[in-house]
């Protein structure tokens, strides 16, 4: 039974050797891109395009048609890959510019035999002239498939852009020249259909060669192509052959939000007039990974048991962190489905109660009380049918949840647990610090781990105003201070305790002293460069050598002389915590605070700021771009964070200690005896 995907919704696939199939109604251009575990595209040899049709495991068409046929072999896909993205896009140079001026596109996943499992109508596109269909990734060992539906206005190059491609606009115009060259030689696309289910109408499949059917020759067809997969080649996609798009450089490796390293690209055949690569074919650059742990066989009819770091990495600190973002997507995407699920049954409803109102002749007697009835039902039954989909994947989420939460390392854990009773000081930074815990109103008993990256991207606002709780209840001012400072040293301590001995330097303004009560452990324990600083005369005295500090690395990094510091130049990296904004702060200090929170986090100063919004109101607009600048937090739940993907509004709880616990001072303690070692 075929599943009908709507956006979000996802679907489990059974075979590795498939093909996705298009009807558009007009001539589209269809594409795929492979991603890692996060989504990146690693460069332009990680898609596959008009010009560029195969890649190991995945063929697209070589032109532009009404219809198409995409094979795909996951099985062939190489281990970097996590995903493949199927895109389509109108052809440039005349036709519709928009997707809302034809006809609704239909995409289906189908064996090689025609046997349809999942199909996705896109719905809902105006301006788009670019839109990321569905896309197949990899979760766990198994793969799925996920209706996206996610459309761009600025076409192919904007798509390209939000997936992190450096060489958007280049491969964006490549492929539009590709196309036309296509078009130039191809067919008419076939009339549009009238029939309304083009799920039927689908051209039998292709033999590939291990079929009794010939290889793919290259030759321009409307339906796009074979359903075959290209042989596997022993390269991974950095490998593939691509021609060369003006502008082209070779992919780096980068950082956005995903793994902390990329796998060695294995050298690729010369391509003609090319650059010979000279490395051994056989011989790589860093040594592999350890495989991740495995999860015991599951029973007949069960899924398989969750296992803590099961997730990709040349760590188990990376994998514990690619697990965490996994499943923070997972609980977006399949609440999304719920939230689209509900709002059809819905929209049903409310349309089958029109047309029975709309009639006068139903609104006398019980025919419009059983009309209602039965609108009402048929409704409970889709929100019962979706709540129990989502049912099984938050069952499946929290039993993730219970195996991965005790595994975590001190900067991904939570103050309650146990592994803050063993700490040690590490040796090395690790990847990211976890700043709270969020969670949905579907799912409240689900928390993931919210985590950042380290070094900080942006500096921190917790927020201590009263409209920073989630329903303006928590109206004591003096305790939503207290409480917003004690949050403030939570994340300075974790700060404190993750990085190496001598590496992280804390500095304190507390310009009118409402926290010294609060900042004790900070102060006792000696991990401050130097008591909070009061008045205005402290004020001015550190901005003016936290800003002289960036100017100073800021004209070594551009001279390109990182030694030519002063003699003792501290290099560790420095926060600056502010309470009491805007008390001692004149116009001078503020562009200050300003420049260090632009400027700072890029040469390792960080600012972290407890302060009420609303009590620098006077300085009007000048403030905005610093506190758009700084991620908010708040010291109580609120739901103002938003994911990257769906945009759900997630409810934010504050990682602090238990009440009654000793362990900061523990923590605090080991650090400071670490930095008079270090000394």
């Amino acid at each position: 039974m075929t599943a009908e995907l709507v956006r979000g919704q996802n679907h489990p696939l059974s075979q590795a050797r498939l093909e996705i199939r298009v009807s558009a109604g007009t001539p589209v251009v269809a594409a795929a891109t492979l991603g890692d575990e996060q989504g990146r595209i690693h460069g332009v040899e990680w898609v596959a395009h008009p010009g560029a049709p195969t890649l190991p495991g995945l063929e697209v068409s070589r032109q532009a048609a009404a219809e198409h046929r995409l094979a795909v072999d996951l099985d062939a896909m190489p281990e970097a890959v996590h995903r493949v993205s199927v895109l389509l896009a109108l052809p440039t140079g005349g036709g519709p510019t928009r997707f809302g001026a034809v006809a609704t596109p239909f995409v289906a996943v189908t064996g090689l035999d025609g046997t349809e499992v999942a199909s996705y109508t896109i719905t809902g596109l105006e301006a788009e002239s670019a839109v990321v269909a569905l896309e197949l990734y990899r979760r766990q060992g198994a793969w799925k498939v996920r209706a996206i539906g996610q459309g761009y206005a600025g076409g192919l190059a904007d798509l390209f852009t939000d997936q992190g491609l450096p060489q958007a606009h280049q491969l964006a115009g490549g492929i539009n020249e590709a196309v036309a060259q296509g078009m130039a030689r191809s067919v008419p696309a076939p009339p549009t259909r009238t029939d309304g289910d083009r799920s039927r109408q689908t051209a039998a499949p292709a033999l590939g060669p291990d079929q009794g059917g010939s290889a793919p020759q290259g030759s321009s067809a409307p339906q796009g192509g074979s359903g075959s997969v290209p042989p596997q080649q022993p390269t991974s996609p950095y490998g593939t052959q691509t021609p060369d798009l003006p502008g082209q450089s070779a992919p780096q490796p980068s950082y956005q939000g995903g793994s902390g390293a990329t796998d060695p690209a294995q050298p690729s055949a010369p391509t003609p007039g090319g650059p010979i690569n000279y490395s051994h074919p056989g011989r790589q650059n860093a040594a592999p990974p350890p495989p991740p742990p495995t999860a015991p066989p599951a029973q007949p009819g069960q899924s398989a048991q969750p296992v803590a770091g099961d997730a990709t990495g040349w760590s188990m600190d990376e994998r514990l962190y690619n697990q965490v973002w996994g499943m923070f997507e997972d609980l977006a995407r399949t609440t999304a489905a719920y939230r689209s699920a509900v709002d059809f049954a819905d929209s049903r409803m409310e349309k089958e109660l029109d047309q029975v109102l709309s009639d006068p002749r139903s609104r006398i007697g019980g025919q419009g009380d059983a009309s209602r009835e039965a609108a009402q039902t048929k409704r409970a039954q889709l929100v019962n049918q979706a709540r129990a989909t989502l049912d099984r994947d938050l069952a499946q989420l929290t039993a993730e949840v219970e195996v991965v939460e005790p595994a975590l390392p001190p900067a991904y854990a939570g103050w309650d647990n146990p592994v803050w009773h063993g700490y040690r000081v590490p040796m090395e930074m690790p990847m990211a610090l976890r700043l709270g815990d969020l969670h949905l109103p579907e799912s409240a008993e689900v928390r993931i781990p919210m985590l950042v990256r380290l070094p900080l991207e942006r500096g921190l606002w917790i927020d201590s105003g009263s409209g920073g709780s989630i329903d303006g209840s928590f109206t004591d001012s003096h305790d939503l201070r207290r409480l917003a400072v004690d949050t403030a040293v939570a994340h300075a301590a974790r700060l404190l305790a993750v990085y190496p001995a001598g590496e992280f330097t804390v500095h304190v303004i507390d310009s009118a002293g409402s926290g010294a009560q609060t900042l004790v452990p900070l102060v006792q324990t000696g991990v401050l460069a130097a008591p909070p600083a009061v008045g205005a005369a402290g004020v001015a005295d550190v901005l003016a050598r936290l800003t002289q500090r960036v100017d100073l690395v800021q004209m070594a990094l551009r001279a390109g002389a990182p030694d030519s510091l002063p003699p003792g130049f501290d290099t560790s990296q420095q926060l600056l915590i502010v309470n009491d904004f805007p008390h001692g702060f004149d116009d001078r200090a503020v562009n200050q605070l300003r420049y260090l929170a632009d400027e700072g986090p890029a040469v390792g100063v960080h600012l972290m700021m407890v302060a009420d919004r609303e009590e620098a109101a006077a300085y009007g607009p000048l403030l905005d771009p610093l506190w758009r600048s700084l991620l908010r937090l708040t010291p109580v739940p609120d739901d103002h964070l938003a994911d990257p993907w769906v945009g759900h509004a997630w409810t934010y709880e504050p990682a602090l200690v238990p009440p009654g616990s000793e362990v900061l001072q523990q923590v605090l303690a080991q650090v400071a005896a670490a930095r008079a070692k270090h000394r």
